[in-house]
């Protein structure tokens, strides 16, 4: 088992709370964040501080696991609707009733564990982490994610993206290699790949320059029904890859990912979301 804290950038994730108070014990509570740290101190601070109206006053909770990895604050906040309400998403008719002796906590995470499990987020690059890892010792077996979902252990630091962190150099026109001034094209369709909308192969040597949707409809081909792919190889170089890290890698790209994510979650709205927890 590996338990490590990480530094996350861009971070939005989904976490379940657990009430340690023996007053309330048992008490669960799923919200969204963008800071898992700073977020429990508010909850555990109360609601005059910015925690929740459901956990103030019955502290203290414990930040159990956190589901990271979306693309955006739209996906984060449809899953935690989601799972906060299961039988009204249209995604999550079959996930059964609780039953009447059956823990709250051990429901929560059934429903997790069949979320991962089902379109669209079983399509996803999704981390499933157990930030207290006694519990992970314990509860581990309730949740099983996808393959491609790796599972971790420990704390999480985000951090904001940091301009400076990446600098950028403009380079004139005597300064660029010939080849840089040529026209880009895209391997599949050999049309114009603008700058805004260009995708290279995760491996730094390879050639490979595409459209990201006509990478992902490769990805899909055998699969027309998906939009997000899993993973794939490269035309080029054979490398095997997961879609998270090429989107990770091209960080500038996240635009055109919103757009395919709008279409896959088109039919899941957060209007009907309470309390919704930033």
């Amino acid at each position: 088992m590996e338990i490590n804290s990480e530094i996350a950038e861009n971070f939005f994730g989904v976490y379940l709370l657990y009430c340690a108070n023996p007053k309330y014990t048992g008490r669960t509570y799923i919200g969204y964040t963008v800071d898992p740290n700073r977020r429990i101190d508010k909850h555990n601070a109360g609601k005059d501080h910015g925690g929740a109206r459901r956990t103030s006053n019955r502290g203290p909770w414990i930040m159990v696991l956190i589901v990271h990895g979306f693309f955006n604050n739209i996906s984060a906040l449809r899953f935690e609707w989601a799972w906060q309400h299961p039988h009204t998403s249209r995604r999550l008719k079959h996930i059964r009733r609780k039953r009447s002796n059956e823990k709250i906590f051990n429901y929560h995470l059934m429903i997790l564990s069949e979320m991962l499990n089902v379109g669209p987020w079983c399509r996803l690059p999704l981390t499933l982490r157990w930030i207290d890892t006694q519990f992970g010792n314990d509860y581990s077996s309730f949740v099983t994610p996808p393959i491609h979902m790796p599972i971790t252990y420990g704390a999480i630091i985000a951090r904001k993206l940091n301009v400076k962190d990446n600098v950028v150099v403009n380079l004139t026109d005597e300064d660029k290699e010939p080849n840089e001034l040529s026209v880009l094209t895209c391997y599949f369709c050999s049309k114009t790949v603008e700058e805004d909308e260009k995708v290279s192969c995760i491996k730094p040597k390879c050639q490979l320059l595409a459209h990201l949707i006509c990478l992902a409809d490769e990805f899909n081909k055998n699969d027309k029904t998906k939009i997000i792919p899993i993973n794939g190889p490269c035309p080029l170089c054979k490398v095997d890859f997961l879609w998270g890290d090429l989107i990770r890698k091209s960080i500038g790209y996240y635009t055109n990912l919103e757009e395919i994510s709008e279409r896959v979650y088109e039919n899941l709205s957060i209007s009907e979301a309470s309390d919704i927890d930033y």
